[in-house]
């Protein structure tokens, strides 16, 4: 295989490329503390305000604060659950691939597994639950629409059909790959133990903190934004077991 010359490694790792993930700001640990000071006299369940911070910080791509940010939420809990948000924070990082591309999750996630304690990684999930087969191919495109008219809902038709002047695929491809397959929760394995879900209304919490961290990008905020107060006002939160109490408080003003 071709070597690449030193002046293309050169310009690929120049300092104003920044081809490195994003090391851990100095005060990051008191943000995130103050974050959960914060949330808790609002009544925002650690769930919401962990899944919103987990979000942004992918967007931020930096691998490190993630595990500040595993460092606090788990102090003073037991091994199972700082098992279960470091699974929390590996879902709300796949998801994000759908906001802020593939190349952060693959980095962040790597990144953030290699600096858990061995305890923690052992206990991690091994197996896959997104494979596609000729036997869960029509559920997993049913799942997709069905979480897309939640969102979107009553311009669901109207937005595909725009999307495709852009591109006849697009629709196509954020409504069977995006909402299909990554957005909307797999069923459950035959076991009926799931590492840890991120529902319809955190996944509009991540969706709104990834792209407002993201920049640039104020209508689809904007869009996530009714979309998570959808989930309340059709009751899909209740068909996912998602408590509204500590996560409606998000979708308020």
């Amino acid at each position: 295989m071709s070597k690449l010359s030193p002046a293309l490694k050169a310009l690929i790792n120049a300092p104003h490329a920044r081809a490195g993930t994003v090391p851990a700001p100095p005060q990051i640990y008191a943000v995130y503390q103050s974050i959960a000071k914060e949330a808790e006299p609002r009544n925002v369940g650690l769930k919401a305000w962990f899944s919103a911070a987990t979000a942004a910080t992918m967007t931020m791509n930096s691998p490190e604060s993630l595990l500040q940010l595993h460092k606090l939420a788990s102090s003073e809990k037991t091994k199972e659950e700082a098992v279960y948000l470091a699974e929390l924070i590996r879902e709300i990082g796949l998801k994000c691939i759908g906001f802020n591309g593939i190349p952060r999750t693959i980095n962040c996630l790597g990144e953030f597994r290699a600096g858990l304690p061995d305890e923690i990684t052992s206990a991690l999930a091994t197996q896959p639950r997104r494979s596609l087969r000729p036997d869960n191919i029509t559920a997993v495109l049913e799942r997709g629409q069905s979480l897309w008219n939640s969102i979107y809902r009553p311009f669901e038709v109207k937005l595909v059909e725009k999307l495709a002047l852009s591109h006849p695929d697009l629709p196509i491809h954020i409504l069977e790959s995006e909402y299909g397959n990554l957005f909307s929760d797999p069923q459950k394995p035959p076991n009926g133990a799931v590492p840890a879900k991120v529902g319809r209304v955190l996944t509009s919490i991540v969706a709104v903190a990834c792209l407002r961290a993201q920049t640039g990008v104020g209508p689809q905020v904007v869009s996530h934004i009714f979309g998570l107060r959808k989930a309340y006002e059709d009751g899909t939160y209740k068909a996912e077991g998602e408590g509204g109490d500590p996560r409606r408080r998000m979708a308020g003003e």
